[in-house]
């Protein structure tokens, strides 16, 4: 697979940055910005810019495109819905929202027997402290040191990251961190006062950092033993990226709650609360709500990737070309130091820091994005082919090969 290809049918004006009129200080967490390279379309896990150049795409939007781009299904799905009926609220019913729900709850074992559906990861973030509010009385949470929950107020106490953090606070939110994966300071930090843990099975934005099982189970021990609720944070590790539908099905350990969002609908605007039937009823009624959460456009949307796992064995996929991702990048050059993930969630820890690395990627063409100041992530959408993940580490040992 050549590493530039110009197409014809893609030509498009060459754009700059003053084309976009953007109000962001920092992309995303990664603080990368390539005003220069401006992608026109894509197909699959290709991305095409401007000038038709071809990139092999290992950022998916940040797991986001998890079915790839311009994929067919999701497209004739969006674009029948969008002629049928794009709004409706969630206190009516709607043919293609419960076809979305049923499905949803194929892939979604008890005791997570219940939705909320809404537009973003720190959406269900919120959504989820507030559920636990109101089903324990209580205000304070424990979150995990190094842990990423969002950036909106709401859930900024529960970010670690102290440069997201202390600049909009104080909050009135009471939040203890931990260290993660350590046990002791886990079961020493929730007491009778703790509404709820909220943890990543495995940390994406510090680096792809897979919890233990001792770690995942001892937190579920000592909230049931406290009263507390669990909450898995599985916004970027869900939808099958791992390998399974959720990150913590590996575990073995049933949470009071999960969020979901990224991935959901393959690019289009969505996000799941999932509920044990004991805390969805703790909500008074009338006690949260959204008005673009579940509307039928993003239900089709999500209906079309959840038909697509399961067509086209993507989770399968998504576990054998992880292995095959990560053995190569093992090898692929001395300033790697260490290569951790499952499935298609990979970070690769490098020796010097990630922001030039991801610069020579891209010179590359390979799209990434950091996970913290030493690591690359690679998070390709699941449908890349086994030729393509090759071609990944054949340009990634070019790219290392740099420093």
């Amino acid at each position: 697979m050549p590493s530039s290809n110009v197409d014809p049918t893609a030509a498009a004006p060459r754009l700059s940055r003053s084309a976009e009129i953007l109000a962001a200080a920092d992309v995303h967490s990664s603080g990368l910005w390539h005003p220069d390279v401006v992608f026109v379309r894509g197909a699959g896990a290709l991305l095409y810019d401007a000038d038709g150049r071809e990139y092999l795409d290992c950022l998916a939007g940040i797991a986001v495109a998890s079915v790839g781009h311009a994929n067919e299904r999701l497209a004739d799905a969006l674009a029948r819905q969008a002629r049928r009926l794009i709004v409706c609220p969630q206190n009516l019913g709607n043919d293609v929202r419960t076809e979305f729900t049923n499905k949803l709850f194929q892939f979604v074992k008890p005791p997570l027997t219940r939705v909320f559906l809404g537009n973003s990861g720190a959406e269900a973030n919120e959504a989820a402290l507030k559920w636990a509010r109101a089903a324990t009385g209580r205000r304070r949470f424990v979150a995990a040191q190094r842990g990423f929950s969002g950036r909106t107020m709401g859930v900024l106490p529960l970010t670690w990251e102290p440069k997201y953090r202390e600049p909009f606070g104080p909050y009135d939110t009471e939040v203890e961190f931990v260290p993660f994966n350590d046990v002791a300071a886990l079961e020493a930090a929730v007491d009778e006062r703790t509404a709820a843990v909220l943890l990543e099975p495995i940390q994406g934005e510090s680096g792809i950092r897979p919890a233990t099982q001792e770690f995942l189970a001892a937190a579920r021990a000592v909230t049931k033993r406290r009263g507390a609720l669990l909450v898995f944070d599985e916004i970027q590790t869900g939808v099958g990226r791992t390998g399974t539908f959720l990150a913590s099905e590996a575990f073995g350990i049933d949470p009071d709650m999960v969020t979901l969002a990224k991935g959901l609908a393959g690019g289009v605007p969505i996000s799941a609360l999932l509920l044990t039937d004991e805390v969805a009823s703790a909500m008074p009624k009338g006690g949260h709500g959204t008005t673009f959460g579940g509307n039928p456009l993003a239900a089709a949307a999500g209906l079309a990737v959840l038909e697509e796992l399961e067509a086209r064995d993507l989770m399968a996929n998504a576990t054998r070309l992880g292995e095959r991702l990560m053995a190569g990048l093992r090898s692929a050059g001395s300033v790697v130091r260490e290569v951790r993930g499952r499935g298609l969630l990979i970070g690769a820890e490098m020796t010097v820091p990630a922001g030039p690395v991801i610069d020579a990627l891209l010179a590359e063409g390979v799209v990434t994005t950091s996970g913290g100041a030493d690591t690359v992530r690679f998070l390709p959408p699941l449908v890349i082919e086994e030729a393509q993940v090759d071609e990944v580490i054949a340009r990634a040992r070019k790219a290392f090969a740099r420093f």
